[in-house]
């Protein structure tokens, strides 16, 4: 897991977890996982970082940027 970022993962005792990257032990711990999104993607916005939603097998689901982008999407209008 990259240093500047947050996870939500599943736990393996139950619930979802949210752990910063380079973590071993999760910061906050939730029996649902819409409620393990809404913190962590909070946190991850007050801190900057990138946001990464995990499935039950560890896949990575979502993820978002909250920090410095160092390749943001081009504006398709630029050249107009």
């Amino acid at each position: 897991m990259a240093k500047n970022s947050h996870h939500v993962v599943s736990n393996p005792n139950g619930g979802w977890s949210v752990k910063k990257g380079d973590a071993s032990r999760a910061s906050k711990h939730f029996d649902k996982k819409e409620d393990a999104i809404a913190w962590g993607k909070s946190i991850s916005k007050r801190e900057g970082t990138e946001f990464v939603i995990h499935g039950r097998d560890g896949t990575i689901i979502k993820r978002d940027s909250y920090g410095n982008d160092p390749n943001p999407p081009r504006d398709r209008d630029a050249h107009k």
